[in-house]
């Protein structure tokens, strides 16, 4: 059996002006044992003011290491999106990303596949996504470091796209990040999603969609932070009980949009995950499974 662990993205700092050292304190008040760190490239003004909680890849990547250690976190993996289908921006982001994940201690790091440009082809932008993970997969491979590519955009927006898009290169390090509510809002079932996928999903956005959201924007847009794991439209003991099931760990990384729903948010899952049956993801599991 797989082993289902609670942990947050800190994107829901976002929407508190709260800086990179107060969503980790938050979530370890909290009780989570997982953070989802962004980073960046360059520097970020908000960022450095305090305002934004991304971290800036210049900076040496033993701070995040160090920063998550300090507060008993372990990084589930490095929130590091960027537009596959444009290489002359996302190969050397990912390149960088993937070497700093490999430093700070995170398995992986998450990217999606869009925007993309806005005249090119499809044929061209697959030929384009295949050059950015083939170059991101040769840094990946050799650093044991996964590249999770999440359920988003429009390559990503149905099982048959994200199937075709994975197969573009052949990897191993490439894997999949199911957001449920990404998923759900693109009208699939991100429930049978999963089950048919787990063997290859390494993480997993726990985002629930509240109800009122899911009528006004699902079929219309493919992304969104979500509500309170609980109060919307997905069944968490479906989700957990599909990961307990596999053969590896998987990390539900709580994607929400303020610190009332993070906190919300992990009181429920804990609780869903007791009931289950999941078994506790020992703090170095992850870590050591990607090594």
């Amino acid at each position: 059996m797989g082993a289902v662990r609670l942990g947050l993205n800190l994107e829901f700092a976002r929407y508190e002006n709260g800086s990179f050292d107060w969503a980790m304190d938050r979530a370890a008040d909290i009780g989570y044992k997982y953070v989802e760190p962004m980073v960046h490239w360059g520097r970020e003004l908000l960022s450095e003011a305090g305002y934004f909680h991304s971290r800036s890849m210049l900076d040496d990547p033993l701070i995040l290491k160090e920063a998550a250690e300090s507060r008993d976190l372990q990084i589930s993996s490095l929130s590091s999106h960027a537009p596959l289908a444009k290489p002359d921006i996302a190969v050397d982001y990912l390149k960088q990303s993937i070497r700093y994940a490999a430093e700070c201690g995170a398995p992986m790091i998450q990217v999606d596949d869009g925007p993309v440009p806005t005249w090119t082809t499809e044929e061209e932008n697959y030929g384009l996504m295949r050059y950015t993970l083939q170059e991101a997969a040769y840094v990946a491979e050799r650093r044991g470091i996964a590249i999770a590519i999440e359920t988003h955009g429009p390559y990503t927006a149905t099982p048959a796209a994200l199937d075709l898009l994975l197969k573009l290169v052949n990897s191993p390090a490439l894997t999949v990040n199911l957001d449920t509510g990404n998923s759900f809002l693109s009208e699939n079932d991100p429930h049978e999603w999963l089950e048919n996928i787990v063997a290859n999903v390494t993480h997993v956005h726990a985002k629930d969609i509240s109800l009122a959201d899911a009528a006004k924007y699902r079929g219309k847009i493919r992304g969104m932070l979500g509500c309170t794991c609980g109060e919307g439209v997905i069944d968490w003991e479906r989700i957990v009980r599909t990961l307990a099931a596999a053969d590896h760990d998987v990390v539900l990384s709580v994607e929400c949009g303020s610190l009332d729903a993070a906190t919300k948010s992990y009181h429920y899952l804990s609780e869903v995950i007791q009931r289950v049956g999941a078994p506790a993801l020992q703090p170095s599991a992850i870590a050591k499974e990607s090594s």
